[in-house]
């Protein structure tokens, strides 16, 4: 499991290094889904057009299945949160993606609601 740190090639120069494990380096571009907190997921589903979530679950969600034998592996304290994020993620626009053609719920107003803590695995 990689972490995104600035590394340098022979040539000195900055690249990135893999978020997410091998299995799953399709995934990769969407490697900014993974978000730590509900939060922070919910903030990226507002902040992103239609079209971004849905590249971004038609291209997780096929993967799903695979994404949760992958941390079934996992004992839960030791759960991989790059891929449990991206699952979490997949969570987070399915409603927008597949019910309600936007990323904000229909018919909410300016009201919003602050999750002050949340389940872990």
């Amino acid at each position: 499991m990689g972490g995104r740190l600035p590394a340098q090639d022979g040539g000195g120069v900055r690249t990135m290094t893999a978020m997410l494990p091998s299995e799953f380096a399709d995934l990769e571009q969407f490697s900014d889904w993974c978000l730590a907190s509900e939060p922070e997921r919910y903030a990226k589903r507002l902040a992103s057009s239609m079209a971004q979530m849905q590249a971004f679950y038609d291209a997780i969600t096929p993967r799903a299945e695979e994404a949760i034998s992958y941390c079934d592996k996992f004992p839960l304290d030791d759960m991989p949160d790059d891929v449990l994020n991206l699952i979490y993620s997949m969570i987070m626009v399915s409603f927008p993606v597949e019910c309600w053609k936007q990323p904000r719920v229909p018919d909410s107003g300016a009201a919003s609601i602050d999750c002050l803590s949340e389940p872990v695995p």
